[in-house]
């Protein structure tokens, strides 16, 4: 997604409070971002860096770095999942005894590819809780074209193929099937009313031009209207955490030079997908469309499918505890 838009606005500026609750989520990934530093000599994304170089079209979130407990292994899904650049085949019926059997998760690929032409729609605005926002919006695209909505709907895909093989119950909040959105605020209620176990959102930014690497973006703790995250940024920050360590090892990435000082991780409290979330959830940022070098691999189906691996290795992760 961009951060241009009511609904992805950069991030506000960054306040102590938010520190502690960076460093322990950046405890927990500092274990694979180190992994990530020995490969980044030869991995897809190895000049992102984790430099905290300023965004043009964003600012620094609020995660720091820690240098103690790695992050949690997580059981490979890879035999799940085709790297040729094809989503894997449907999963058999044999996947509801999985590891995961019993568990919900709820996928929210970003956008909608047909929002464009509903404007009028996706710009009434729904109340988060902290105030007004727009319903949704049309996302970024790279500069050749290939738009955030299609790349969140590939993914979601072959996420949803790796995550039934796992036993998992797998529900999308849209499919390419309504005309746009849905809101935000539904998108929210849709994980909820599941009573899902993990919600991820899937984007991809549109930064600016140099600004690299992935990116999870976190609840902060907001209390207003209808939005009460208090109970979910704990296990929203592990899970988090588990993706963005596991994302590291599946794809090579590097985590964002741009936001998050190094650390893959970012809270923010504006966001009504969030805000307004009663179960674990968290956005994943893949990458910036907007640069040539992050679009390469935005634009790579096997690429898509190591993304999908990566993230699916998290949830497992967080899931099985």
């Amino acid at each position: 997604m961009s951060y241009a838009g009511p609904e992805f606005e950069p991030p506000p500026a960054r306040r102590p409070r938010r520190r502690l609750i960076a460093v322990v989520g950046g405890a927990l990934v500092v274990g694979a971002l180190a992994g990530w530093l020995v490969v980044q000599g030869s991995g897809p994304g190895s000049d992102g860096g984790g430099s905290a170089a300023s965004g043009t079209a964003t600012s620094s979130g609020t995660a720091s770095a820690s240098s103690t407990p790695s992050a949690p292994s997580a059981p490979s899904s890879s035999s799940s999942g085709s790297d040729d650049g094809k989503p894997a085949p449907a999963p058999t019926t044999a996947a509801s005894s999985g590891p995961l059997k019993g568990k919900v998760v709820v996928i929210d690929p970003g956008h909608n590819p047909e929002n464009f032409q509903h404007t009028a729609e996706i710009n009434k605005k729904v109340d988060i809780g902290t105030g007004w926002k727009e319903c949704d919006t049309t996302g970024t695209s790279t500069d050749d074209g290939y738009a955030e909505a299609e790349f969140t709907l590939d993914v979601a895909h072959r996420l949803r193929t790796l995550l039934e093989r796992q036993g998992a119950e797998v529900k999308l909040t849209q499919d390419a099937d309504r005309p746009f959105g849905p809101c935000i605020d539904e998108r929210a209620r849709i994980g909820n009313e599941a009573k899902a176990d993990a919600v991820v959102s899937i984007h991809a930014d549109g930064s600016g031009a140099g600004n690299r690497g992935f990116h999870v973006i976190l609840p902060g703790e907001v209390r207003a209207g209808a939005a009460d995250t208090r109970a979910i940024v704990g296990p929203s920050r592990e899970l988090g955490a588990s993706i963005a360590g596991n994302f590291v090892r599946a794809t090579g990435s590097a985590p964002s030079n741009y936001v998050g000082d190094g650390t893959g991780l970012v809270t923010r409290e504006d966001l009504g997908g969030l805000n307004l979330s009663t179960v674990p959830k968290v956005f994943i940022e893949c990458g910036n469309m907007r640069d040539t070098k992050d679009a390469a691999l935005l634009t790579s189906g096997a690429w898509r499918q190591k993304a999908a691996r990566g993230i699916s290795d998290g949830i497992v992760s967080f899931l099985r505890g």
